[in-house]
């Protein structure tokens, strides 16, 4: 049985009224951001993360998302904001290929993670749709702790099919989750101006080869 956080209330005036407890099931989202941004951006749209930090907290009261993302010098701006949103940022040093592609894979420090965490948990969503977490998936699933998967679109590896009832989409909440492009021409056109406009390019956009 997983840790519970509880509270005791007691009615004023009515110390013959027994005490009531409250618990609370903590729910912790370990997010593969790569994965999830990729996924959401070849299905032609962005995902507002601020929107998405939101939607775990008011749809399933998760208490901590940790973030796995690549770590690149120069985009402080970048992991600066994200906190700002609410995620906890897990960092995996980047390389950069011979094809200038930036490789930065947090398959191990997600699963390392979530174990680490594991005692502190009720329940848990993975954010990604990557069959490298087929392990991990299934042994939550086996203790009894996944409350969801959390795929980019409907194409996430075969080896979750078994866990088909576990699944939610981002592609199936885009009209809530969507950055809104409006918004993000409107601010780009009204910092063009600014030493910081590539920047905040990066912050609102969230360039693949930076997530």
């Amino acid at each position: 049985m997983g840790l519970l956080e509880c509270k005791v209330f007691a009615g004023f005036f009515l110390p013959q009224k027994p005490y009531i407890i409250v618990c609370v099931k903590k729910t912790y989202a370990f997010i593969d951001s790569q994965n999830l941004n990729l996924g959401v951006k070849s299905q032609g749209w962005n995902l507002d993360w601020r929107k998405f930090r939101q939607y775990l907290r008011n749809k399933y009261k998760v208490m901590e998302a940790y973030l796995f993302i690549g770590f690149r010098p120069g985009n402080q701006e970048l992991y600066t904001s994200l906190q700002k949103m609410g995620f906890l940022l897990i960092f995996k040093p980047t390389m950069e290929l011979p094809d200038k592609t930036v490789k930065g894979n947090v398959d191990a420090e997600l699963v390392l993670h979530t174990m680490i965490q594991y005692q502190n948990f009720d329940k848990a969503i993975i954010v990604s749709g990557d069959g490298d977490f087929f392990c991990l998936v299934e042994y939550l699933v086996q203790k009894n702790k996944l409350l969801h998967l959390f795929t980019p679109n409907k194409h996430y590896s075969k080896l979750f099919k078994p866990f088909s009832g576990f699944v939610i989409r981002a592609d199936q909440l885009k009209g809530s989750l969507e950055l809104k492009q409006k918004k993000t021409l409107f601010l780009m056109h009204f910092l063009k101006s600014s030493r910081l406009m590539s920047q905040i390019s990066l912050l609102l956009l969230l360039n693949p080869t930076q997530v």
